[in-house]
């Protein structure tokens, strides 16, 4: 079982290039531990319009507990006016990797 505190949380972005500096960000600021990006094809609806956008997926690991920080260092530095920010707990994992992610979430 993992610590309450971990967690995934998802967020995209419009480009590769902000999804790769948004996850850098988050990691040299310790607000994440890993971020694994992937390319999306998101179908949404926005201000009464239907959008299919290629968007990049970010699935930040990261502590819970620091959730409202990591949301804070994601809307200053997001390009999209309502980023998608949703957090799912870790319920459980590889204690080593777990023990592993929660190291790398500490202040240095």
């Amino acid at each position: 079982m993992s610590p309450p505190s971990l967690g995934i949380v998802l967020v995209t972005a419009g480009s590769e290039a902000e999804a790769e500096s948004l996850a850098l960000h988050l990691v040299e600021a310790r607000l994440a531990a890993c971020v694994s990006v992937l390319p999306v094809r998101s179908v949404y609806r926005w201000q009464g319009k239907i959008y299919t956008e290629p968007e990049w997926q970010l699935i930040i690991k990261a502590d819970l507990s620091q959730f409202d920080a990591l949301t804070q260092a994601i809307t200053q530095h997001h390009s999209y006016e309502v980023p998608e920010i949703i957090a799912l707990p870790i319920v459980a994992g590889l204690p080593d990797y777990l023990t592993w992610l929660q190291a790398q979430v500490q202040p240095s």
